[in-house]
């Protein structure tokens, strides 16, 4: 004998599915329109500043100091084509390559007051007393100037020397046809590569055609010193 089917089947299960669904969709429906009103409250000012201050790992980090430079530079110092200033004038002022050079004018003024170096050499110009384009310094967090740079003397020395300076870099020497040329110094106190290479205070010789482009070492690279620099004390 065939059993009869139930004509009332068990319908909780589907019921309890039903009832879950519906709470997550009301909790959808309730809870999605807060987190976009907050979304909304949120300063994009501020969004954008927390973003910008992110700590980005394996990138240039004098990239930051290099555009804020450029942004700062004078229109003036930008297009300026000339200049009295060359890389033979520019090594005279060093005992070598690489070295702080000598403060090539008087530290004081006409009222015997000692002058304020980053008044002049922070953002360049043009210094009337000496004719010519003020070159500015790659390093203006550093204050007191005096501790590297020290004024000309042509007095006599106590003792007389043979000191000869090291050859200085040449330039231009790029592995390949039209390929950027490397660096051609160490990058400590030199870090700022607009300082030196653009504007009317830059020498001629390493002046760049494209100082809108503030990530240098994107392109250009330290050059690579295959031996090791050694004098021979006796001569």
């Amino acid at each position: 004998m065939m059993e009869k089917p139930d004509p009332k089947p068990d319908l909780k299960p589907d019921i309890k599915l039903s009832k879950f669904f519906l709470l997550f969709a009301l909790m959808g429906i309730i809870v999605l329109p807060i987190i976009i009103f907050q979304a909304f409250l949120v300063p994009s000012g501020e969004a954008i500043a927390q973003v910008n201050n992110m700590p980005i790992s394996n990138f240039d980090h004098n990239a930051k100091q290099l555009y804020g430079t450029y942004n700062g530079t004078t229109p003036a110092y930008m297009e300026g084509t000339s200049t009295s200033r060359t890389l033979a004038y520019y090594y005279s002022l060093r005992q070598y390559p690489g070295s702080p050079p000598v403060v090539p004018h008087e530290m004081t003024d006409a009222k015997k007051i000692k002058m304020d170096c980053l008044s002049c050499h922070q953002r360049g110009g043009f210094a009337q007393e000496m004719n010519r384009f003020t070159p500015v310094t790659p390093h203006p967090q550093y204050t007191y100037c005096a501790q590297c740079h020290m004024e000309r003397s042509d007095g006599p020395l106590f003792k007389g020397i043979d000191w000869v300076s090291v050859q200085p870099p040449k330039l231009g020497r790029s592995e390949l046809a039209g390929s950027p040329p490397p660096i051609a110094h160490a990058l400590q106190m030199r870090e700022n590569c607009i300082a030196c290479h653009v504007g009317p205070g830059a020498v001629v010789t390493i002046r760049v055609e494209h100082p809108m482009r503030g990530n240098c070492r994107q392109c250009h690279v330290p050059a690579q010193t295959n031996t090791l620099f050694s004098r021979n004390p006796q001569k």
